[in-house]
């Protein structure tokens, strides 16, 4: 049977959200996407009455961009479908991809474009899935990256589904040439210097010709590859539950797992906390560091964008440069006065708090800044008098948040640690009523 409106409908049906308020069909200019257009196109308001409209992303990339946006028009104008075109600009890093910038900034700007509820609307279709798989496989990819696409997954304000994932090319390609839509031929698409390229121009037709079946058999691997994955992400989701410990992972329950169970398990942490993982080889590294280090050694692997610490037996994900406060700052004694601290730091308010500081011994404006060495206060009218930090390792705050905290003084005298702890000296009696501190905003320090 060949592709229809009546197919799309029918993925629709199952695949689209109660909560949809819209269908976006991402448009490039290619017949792929004019194809599904098409098929859009037909719906009209009578599924679930949500409205259709397009979207091309101009990348700016080739000369070809204009006739891009020519076909984009001729085709919404033709079936009677409102378009928006946005500009992009891709910025790709020497020796990185090109098509994974442009990728990225497509998604991101598709992303930003959906109002709430909306589903964009893709062409990926099954050839797409084979052939992904096939150089996933071939750049040494793990389970994830070789897993089949997601049919419907969140983006933005709304969804992102893909609704011909099980169509064959040829036959998505059949109905939009009998649907008559206006397309262009991609040049990147024929770039031999382009991995995908390469592999449908000169590969992909010998693999076909000695293997007729390939694509639907690729696809099928693929949903087998997304099936073991999501089978490893239960797994994976039961151990770090287990491991969790406030915003770290145990390093004693991780050392109980079997090398492969904690590989996927700490992988699954850091995925979760919205960073990309190293690749096996530099995972299986950082943690030998981190369970070989020295008790009193506090490691710090740098991951690019974040690094992994271990402390007290917890390992944490972290900035590679954390937060600590610059300067000396005034702050009045003013019940509504407040000190900010900078980027990341939040800022400092005064509090009313019974047994808290005296305000009419302080003076009218005090100062704040970060540790230096050998400050200290007395943190309880019954307590000895204690270095911020002996009180720091008693609290367990962490070690490279301790340049974060901010110290306020009153004159020369350390009165307060943020709203960790206030020197009793300067307090009022029991039951007195007095004034505290709080840290708005402020970084996790323990």
């Amino acid at each position: 049977m060949s592709y229809s409106a009546a197919s799309l409908r029918a993925v629709l049906d199952a695949h689209t959200p109660a909560g949809a308020t819209g269908l976006v069909v991402a448009l490039s200019g290619g017949a792929d996407s004019a194809s599904l257009l098409a098929a859009a196109s037909v719906l009209g308001t009578d599924f679930r009455g949500l409205r259709v409209r397009a979207v091309h992303i101009d990348h700016g990339l080739q000369f070809a961009a204009a006739s891009f946006r020519e076909a984009c028009a001729a085709s919404c104008a033709a079936l009677n479908i409102p378009l928006t075109v946005i500009a992009v600009s891709i910025q790709a890093p020497p020796g990185a991809s090109i098509e994974a910038a442009a990728r990225e900034a497509r998604y991101a700007a598709l992303a930003e474009e959906l109002q709430e509820g909306e589903c964009l609307l893709t062409a990926h279709h099954r050839d797409d899935q084979a052939q992904t798989l096939l150089l996933q496989a071939l750049r040494g990819a793990g389970l994830r990256g070789m897993s089949a696409m997601p049919v419907c997954r969140p983006l933005g304000r709304g969804w992102h589904l893909r609704p011909v994932l099980e169509v064959p090319q040829g036959e998505l390609l059949a109905f939009g040439k009998r649907a008559g839509g206006a397309s262009v031929i991609d040049p990147m698409n024929e770039n031999l210097r382009f991995d995908r390229g390469y592999l449908r121009r000169q590969v992909w037709p010998l693999i076909e010709a000695r293997w007729p079946g390939a694509v639907a058999a690729l696809s099928r691997a693929a949903r087998h590859v997304a099936e073991a994955q999501e089978l490893l992400g239960r797994k994976a989701a039961a151990d770090v539950s287990r491991l969790r410990d406030g915003d770290a992972l145990s390093v004693p329950g991780l050392r109980a797992l079997e090398p492969q169970e904690r590989i996927n398990a700490f992988r699954f942490w850091l995925c979760e906390t919205g960073v990309a993982p190293p690749s096996t080889a530099r995972l299986t590294e950082a943690l030998r560091q981190i369970f070989d280090a020295k008790v009193d050694h506090l490691p710090a692997i740098v991951c690019g964008d974040y690094a992994l610490r271990r402390y007290r037996q917890r390992v944490f994900m972290t900035q590679p440069c954390p937060p600590r406060l610059e300067g000396t700052h005034r702050w009045s004694k003013a019940p509504e006065s407040r000190a900010e601290l900078g980027p990341q730091l939040g800022e400092l308010c005064w509090v009313a708090q019974n047994g808290g500081l005296d305000a009419r011994r302080l003076p009218e404006h005090l100062t704040v800044r970060r540790r230096q060495g050998g400050e200290a206060l007395k943190p309880g009218a019954n307590a000895k008098t204690h270095s911020v930090q002996h009180l720091c390792q008693s609290q367990g705050v962490l070690p490279w948040m301790r340049d974060a905290l901010p110290l306020v003084f009153a004159g020369g005298d350390l009165i307060a640690v943020a709203d960790l702890w206030l020197d009793a000296r300067w307090c009022v009696g029991v039951g007195a009523a007095g004034v505290a501190i709080e840290w708005r905003r402020g970084p996790i320090i323990v």
